[in-house]
């Protein structure tokens, strides 16, 4: 026979389980969007280093091709645009670091060169965490995140551990997560707790259901980028993306050279 005492108890588990519910579902959707996140990072960086001396000659053909046709016509409104185009070329001061060293006070690197070339070129260092990485990140994620904590000491914890596994993530460092992994294993195990009251559960969930609404807005931000936007043109093979791309910028750089050529004759 269910005594009075269980009766009342009920309702407040029922409510307890479904905040650790929505506990869990919170944690797994973070995973996806911080995973998300570093594939776009990752593609970033991967697209400046392979693309950004293609996109650097276009823009310097585009201006000697407008110097070039500025000092055939002597038009003013032709040298007005020279001189534009030029300006987009030079660094602006104290921001030589964008250029992300693959451009010298003489032009462009000769690694920049060769890959504008047919020559045989270093490729780009590839930082994509591997499908183990992506496991150790999701099972430290899933053991280690701090909103299983219910004490500010213990979120504390688990924030400054999540931080180093997330760095660890990004660059991909399955060596540092295995090590991050047996660190959690052997370390102080989170205390139980009694059940908390229901206000409390109550103002838990809305604090979820705001948090996961947050988080849609930073994963449709990231959707909505332009690298995300590239990214799901080819989500299962983005290097081959940025191959055809190197293939159209190589294609517009040819033209561009044959329209100099033709002005400087």
């Amino acid at each position: 026979m269910t005594t009075p005492e269980a009766e009342q108890s009920r309702p407040e588990e029922r409510l307890e389980r479904a905040v650790r519910a929505a506990e869990q579902a919170l944690i797994e959707y973070e995973i996806a969007v911080e995973t998300f996140r570093v594939e776009i990072e990752n593609f970033s960086r991967l697209h400046h280093q392979k693309l950004g001396p293609m996109y650097a000659r276009l823009d310097e053909l585009d201006a000697q091709i407008a110097e070039a046709r500025a000092a055939r016509t002597g038009d003013p409104e032709d040298r007005r645009k020279a001189d534009e185009a030029r300006a987009r070329v030079l660094p602006m001061p104290g921001v030589d670091e964008l250029f992300h060293g693959w451009m010298d006070g003489e032009g462009l690197y000769p690694e920049a060169v060769a890959m504008l070339t047919d020559q045989p070129v270093q490729p780009p260092q590839r930082v994509r965490p591997s499908e183990e990485a992506r496991k150790l990140y999701r099972d430290l994620a899933r053991k280690a995140h701090p909103d299983l904590a219910q004490e500010d000491a213990e979120r504390r914890r688990r924030e400054e551990f999540i931080t180093r596994v997330n760095a660890a993530y990004a660059r991909g460092d399955e060596a540092l997560l295995r090590e991050l992994a047996e660190e959690w294993a052997a370390g102080p195990a989170p205390k139980e707790t009694g059940p908390t009251p229901s206000e409390e559960l109550y103002a838990r969930l809305e604090w979820l259901a705001q948090r996961k609404e947050m988080l849609t807005l930073v994963a449709k931000e990231l959707e909505d980028g332009a690298i995300g936007a590239m990214l799901r043109l080819a989500p299962d093979d983005p290097d081959r993306l940025l191959d055809e791309i190197a293939d159209k910028l190589l294609a517009e750089v040819a033209e561009r050279e044959a329209e100099l050529a033709a002005l400087s004759q």
